[in-house]
C-alpha cells in the first residue's frame, strides 16, 4: 500500500489495482465531475476498483455548490460541491466505470460527528490551546450542525465501488457484497 498526499492530475507512475477517494470528491465540482472521473479510470488497470467516499445531498434537484455566504463555505469547506449520488453514478457509468455496490452511511457518519463533538468538548482545553478559540467554536459548530443535518437527511454519505472492466467485460469485483465478508473467504478456503 501506498499512501500519499498528490494531486490526483499530477500522478505519473500509474496504473494502479485500486484507488479510494475518501473525502475528496466534495472538492471536485459538476463541471469537473467527468474529468475527474475518467482521469481515475485510466489510472486503473483492467480489473481495477475505484471507491469514491463522499458526502452528498440527497436532494437530485438541489445546487450541489454550496452557497458560497454560507457556514460551511465561509469557515470550513470553501467551493465544496455536494453531488447527489445518483448523478455520480451516472457519471461513473458515462466514463466507462461500471458501478457494482453502493452503499450509504448516513446513520453512522451522524454518529461518528456526535463522537467527534463529544471528543472535541472533552478535550476543549487542548483544541482551543492548538488552534485558538475562534477555530475551535467554528469546528464544535460545524461537527454538530452536521451531525443534525445527517441525522434528519438533508446530508447524506456514500461509498461507491465501481471497477474499470477488462476489455471482455470481466472484472475481480465479487458478484454479491456477501462474497466480501471475511467468513465467506474463510468458508472458501476451508472448502478447497
Amino acid at each position: 500500500v501506498d499512501v500519499r498526499v498528490q494531486d490526483y492530475r499530477d500522478i505519473t507512475d500509474d496504473p494502479f489495482d485500486a484507488i479510494s477517494s475518501i473525502g475528496m470528491f466534495e472538492h471536485v465540482g459538476m463541471e469537473q465531475m467527468s474529468v475527474y472521473l475518467d482521469r481515475l479510470r485510466t489510472h486503473l488497470v483492467p480489473g481495477g476498483r475505484l471507491l469514491n467516499h463522499a458526502i452528498s445531498r440527497p436532494d437530485p434537484t438541489q445546487n450541489p455548490s454550496v452557497a458560497r455566504r454560507s457556514f460551511m463555505a465561509r469557515y470550513v469547506f470553501p467551493d465544496a460541491a455536494l453531488i447527489e449520488v445518483g448523478n455520480l453514478v451516472t457519471a461513473m457509468q458515462a466514463t466507462g466505470l461500471e458501478v457494482r455496490d453502493v452503499h450509504s452511511l448516513r446513520e453512522h457518519y451522524a454518529r461518528t460527528l456526535r463522537s467527534w463533538v463529544s471528543n472535541l468538548e472533552d478535550r476543549w482545553e487542548d483544541a482551543q490551546q492548538m488552534v485558538g478559540p475562534g477555530r475551535a467554536r467554528v469546528w464544535r459548530l460545524y461537527l454538530a450542525g452536521s451531525a443534525l443535518g445527517f441525522e434528519h437527511g438533508r446530508l447524506a454519505v456514500h461509498q461507491v465501488l465501481a471497477v474499470r472492466n477488462n476489455a471482455d467485460g470481466s472484472n475481480s469485483v465479487p458478484a454479491s457484497r456477501e462474497d466480501f465478508e471475511p467468513t465467506a473467504r474463510v468458508r472458501q478456503s476451508s472448502s478447497s
